[in-house]
C-alpha cells in the first residue's frame, strides 16, 4: 500500500510539473520574472502547509532536514537556473532528450550514495522512455549547441542529485527543504526580475503558477520519494514531458505533431509497464512513515 501511495504522489507531482508550459504561455512576463514570482509563491505555500500541519513541531522539522536539506535547496535552485540558461543556448528538443537520461543518471547516483540497485525492468522502461522522448524531439541534436547541451546535462545531473538527497533524507520530512529551495530560487532571481506593480489578473495567475505547478509538484515529490526508490521516481517524473503539450493543446488549441503523440504514448506505456511489474521496494519503519501521515 505504501508503494502505491508513493507512486500516486509522484504521478501527481509529474502532472503538476507538466503545467509549466501552460502557465508560461498564459502569463505575459519574461522568464526571470516568472521564476521569481513562481519561487516566491511556491516557497510560501509549502512552508505555510508545513506550519499548518505541524504547528509547534514546524521549527524542529526545519532543523531536522540537516545537510541533505541544504543540499536539496542548493541543487534544486541550481537546476532551475541552469535549465533556463540551457534553453537560451540550445533547442528545446535537445534539452528534452538530454533530460530523458534522468533515470539513468539518478540510478548511478542512487547506487553510489544509497546503494539502491534497480532491476532490469526499471532500466528497460527508462530506455523505452528515452526512446519516446527522442521520437517527440524528432532527432534533436544539432551542431553548434555544445555549451547549451552541456548545461542541459548539468541541469539533469543537479535535478537527479536533488531526487537522491530527498530519498536519502526519507526518514524525516523534506517538505521544509523544498520550500526553502523555492525561496532561494526567488531571491536569486530578484535582482534581474521585474518587481514593480503587477496587474491583478497576472498576479493571480502567478499565484496559481507558484502553488499549483511548482509548490504542489515539489510537495508531492518530497512525500512520494519516502516510499519509492530514486530511479523509479525519476522515471515517473518523465510523465510531465508528454503531458505538457496536452495542456497547451487543450487551452490554446496548439495541435501537437504526430511525433509528439507517438513519443508521448511510448513514454506513458513505458512508465506504466515499469511500475506495474517492478518489485515492491523495502518499506520504511512505521515511525518514519508516520511523520507524513
Amino acid at each position: 500500500m505504501a508503494r502505491w501511495l508513493g507512486l500516486f504522489l509522484l504521478a501527481g507531482s509529474a502532472v503538476a510539473y507538466s503545467l509549466a508550459g501552460f502557465f508560461t504561455r498564459l502569463i505575459p512576463l519574461d522568464a526571470v520574472t516568472l521564476l521569481f514570482w513562481r519561487g516566491l509563491f511556491a516557497g510560501l505555500f509549502i512552508l505555510l502547509v508545513v506550519w499548518l500541519r505541524y504547528r509547534r513541531q514546524a521549527w524542529p522539522m526545519i532543523r531536522a532536514i540537516g545537510w541533505p536539506g541544504f543540499g536539496i535547496a542548493v541543487m534544486g535552485s541550481l537546476s532551475s537556473y541552469i535549465y533556463l540558461s540551457s534553453l537560451r543556448l540550445t533547442t528545446v528538443a535537445d534539452v528534452a532528450v538530454i533530460y530523458a537520461t534522468l533515470p539513468f543518471v539518478t540510478a548511478a547516483l542512487a547506487w553510489v550514495a544509497l546503494r539502491e540497485r534497480e532491476g532490469w525492468r526499471v532500466l528497460v522502461g527508462s530506455l523505452a522512455a528515452l526512446t519516446g522522448i527522442a521520437l517527440m524531439a524528432g532527432g534533436a541534436f544539432r551542431s553548434g549547441h555544445l555549451l547549451g547541451d552541456t548545461l542541459a546535462f548539468a541541469m539533469t545531473l543537479t535535478y537527479a542529485a536533488m531526487i537522491v538527497l530527498i530519498r536519502r533524507g526519507r526518514h524525516v520530512s523534506m517538505m521544509p527543504a523544498v520550500g526553502i529551495q523555492c525561496l532561494v530560487s526567488a531571491l536569486a532571481a530578484a535582482p534581474f526580475a521585474r518587481l514593480g506593480p503587477v496587474e491583478s489578473l497576472p498576479l493571480l495567475q502567478l499565484l496559481l503558477f507558484g502553488i499549483c505547478q511548482l509548490g504542489l509538484g515539489l510537495m508531492l515529490l518530497s512525500l512520494g520519494m519516502r516510499r519509492v526508490p530514486a530511479t523509479q521516481a525519476a522515471l515517473i517524473s518523465l510523465l510531465d514531458t508528454p503531458l505538457a503539450p496536452l495542456w497547451v493543446w487543450l487551452a490554446f488549441g496548439e495541435t501537437p505533431p504526430v511525433a509528439t503523440l507517438v513519443g508521448g504514448t511510448v513514454i506513458m506505456a513505458a512508465v506504466c509497464w515499469t511500475i506495474i511489474g517492478s518489485p515492491r521496494p523495502s518499506v520504511l519503519p512505521a515511525a518514519a512513515e508516520a511523520g507524513d501521515a
